[in-house]
């Protein structure tokens, strides 16, 4: 099959590539639940010595820069109690940690997840992480222009591969809500 964005020497759809992804990721997709049917979730390989963004862009296609998002873990901290949610944005901006992420989960003090806490909690490769397979009782902040997009390439819980992903299907996953001005450049 062909990849709908990109250019991809090979292309299956995500349950026909369940042994290419984390755990997490295959039971989110063998259990799929919502209006985009799960065969629209494409399963790419592509090649870890080619993960800088620059080098990847100019290796997979140009227009995938503007339609590749990125799923940070983050840790919002009020009253001694600490809260993991995830964030997902276009890779062309960058997560407004201290605004509209501290505003949303209440918190006093908001801050990226170290790399051992977001591979720990999630059971994905760092550089991988992706919104689909995530806890389900995380929160999952999605920047409106990611939602917005006919597809989107985000991790695939693993460095090697990634998913293209209808962007309307991210407002669909446990625990979304879809924010104006997650993302800023």
């Amino acid at each position: 099959m062909d990849a709908p964005i990109g250019h991809f020497d090979h292309a299956t759809p995500a349950p026909a590539a369940l042994d290419e992804l984390t755990r997490p990721v295959a039971d989110a997709v063998r259990h799929w639940i919502g209006s985009v049917p799960a065969e629209q979730i494409v399963y790419v390989e592509t090649d870890p010595r080619w993960a800088d963004t620059a080098v990847f862009v100019e290796h997979y296609g140009r227009e995938l820069l503007e339609r590749s998002a990125n799923c940070v873990v983050v840790a919002g901290k009020r009253g001694g109690e600490s809260t993991l949610a995830a964030c997902v944005v276009l890779s062309t901006t960058r997560v407004d940690v201290n605004g509209v992420v501290r505003r949303q989960l209440g918190a006093r003090k908001a801050s990226f997840a170290s790399m051992d806490t977001a591979t720990g909690e999630t059971g994905m490769e760092y550089g991988g992480i992706t919104p689909i397979g995530l806890p389900g009782d995380w929160p999952l902040l999605v920047d409106s222009t990611v939602v917005d997009l006919p597809y989107v390439l985000v991790g695939s819980g693993r460095r090697r591969g990634k998913l293209l992903v209808p962007g309307k299907a991210f407002a669909e996953l446990p625990g979304a809500v879809v924010l104006e001005g997650l993302g800023i450049a």
